[in-house]
């Protein structure tokens, strides 16, 4: 059974940093795309950041400058640097992983960003 786990989240103040780990098991195979979702209270989860299956990037406009996806040199691990966090920053993070027609999520981790 695939599983993907976030660590890293926790509370921070305005213009602090973040950096947010997801990693997966019980699969042999490379996800095609992994990404970062969050989540905030009242409000629809809204993609954060991608690698995308051609291996390039895409942010939300919110985080362009701010924030940084990356891979990790273990097979299906990503990563997200979140610098100058802001209020508005505050939510669950999920870890999200394509694989053909299949998509995984995490469990989430709450970030809380202090005004």
């Amino acid at each position: 059974q695939v599983q993907l786990v976030e660590s890293g989240g926790g509370l921070v103040q305005a213009g602090g940093s973040l950096r947010l780990s997801c990693a997966a098991s019980g699969t042999i195979f490379r996800f095609n795309a992994m990404a970062w979702y969050r989540q905030a209270p009242g409000k629809q989860r809204e993609l954060v950041a991608a690698f995308t299956s051609d291996g390039s990037t895409n942010y939300a406009d919110s985080v362009k400058g701010r924030f940084t996806i990356s891979r990790g040199n273990a097979k299906n691990t990503v990563y997200l640097q979140m610098n100058r966090l802001k209020p508005e920053d505050t939510a669950v993070y999920y870890c999200n992983a394509l694989y053909g027609i299949s998509r995984y999520w995490g469990q989430g981790t709450q970030v809380t960003v202090s005004s």
